[in-house]
């Protein structure tokens, strides 16, 4: 069969011939890989730099994928980190990290959204007790996990959601997705009596952003949840110690090990669902698999979507 594979951490993954893969648990399955979603976490988990990754080489990149089963069955499957990934014809999953999907799901679609929709869908469902009614600030919303927070903070009943980042012209379209207000960092004390903040940044983009919001709250009492997600301001953030005495501020952080991977799944359904039915505009692109070294290197508004 053909792969990705990638042999040196500084270097894209090349496209060629690889062995093909074997199943050794009971619960592993040999299946075909229909659409792949060339992820910020596919890219780091590749280079050893995510925190979850064991940083084995050679590997095939690949976190997740849309794949059919030896029944016929669409399914959305999540790899823990291996080096048979879903950037090839066929891999190996675990059934008990897989969820069937409708019949009518667009594998595309699915793969494109799945991993950067999880992170947000998760936060709000599984590490903060969030309720219809709260207000969200998406810090880093103009990113495709940040676009898609946008919605799905809207679907799960937020009262008003608040998108920041640097680009005006990126923030002003995200009012059309359900954004009810926009600004950018300098601005951001705008978003002051939030209840929940989404943080895709971190690092000093973070800390400069908590002193002007917490000292504009309204009530320093009002609890206000801050969910560190994304690090593409920094891996670290050199928060005042005055942002945690001054308010009622509380840090959290949510991702693979702080949620188990049994609530990750157990959400899958919901969340395919709704991208199948609409409910989440997702932008898609599907690129060959034989193109992956362009691919792995190319910066896009859309989310790239390698099929074999």
């Amino acid at each position: 069969m053909h792969a990705a594979v990638l042999s040196a951490f500084d270097a894209p993954p090349v496209y060629r011939d690889h062995p093909e893969p074997v199943a050794k648990g009971d619960n592993e399955m040999i299946v075909d890989v229909l659409a792949a979603g060339l992820h910020h976490l596919t890219r780091s988990k590749a280079t050893g730099a995510h925190y979850s990754s064991t940083g084995a080489l050679p590997l095939i990149p690949g976190a997740d994928a849309v794949v059919r089963d030896q029944a016929g069955r669409l399914r959305y499957a999540a790899l823990d980190d291996t080096t048979m990934g879903t950037f090839a014809e066929r891999t190996v999953i675990d059934l008990r990290r897989s969820v069937p999907l409708p019949d009518d799901a667009d594998p595309v679609r699915i793969a494109a959204a799945m991993n950067p929709g999880m992170s947000s869908w998760v936060a709000l469902r599984r590490r903060v007790a969030f309720t219809a009614g709260q207000r969200v600030l998406i810090i880093g919303a103009t990113g495709n996990a940040g676009r898609m927070a946008v919605q799905i903070a809207k679907l799960f009943g937020a009262a008003h959601v608040i998108a920041a980042g640097r680009d005006e012209s990126r923030l002003a379209a995200l009012t059309a997705l359900g954004a009810d207000e926009t600004c950018t960092f300098d601005r951001i004390e705008r978003a002051a009596d939030v209840d929940v903040v989404i943080d895709y940044v971190w690092g000093e983009p973070a800390a400069t952003a908590m002193i002007p919001m917490l000292t504009a709250r309204a009530d320093r009492a009002a609890p206000l949840t801050w969910i560190q997600i994304g690090s593409i301001g920094g891996a670290a953030a050199p928060i005042p110690s005055v942002a945690l005495r001054s308010a009622r501020l509380q840090l959290v952080g949510s991702g693979i090990g702080s949620v188990p991977a049994r609530d990750f799944i157990a959400e899958l359904p919901a969340l395919a669902a709704a991208v199948t039915e609409g409910a989440i505009d997702v932008r898609a692109r599907a690129v060959p698999l034989a193109d992956v070294e362009r691919a792995w290197t190319t910066d896009t508004g859309k989310r790239l979507v390698l099929v074999p």
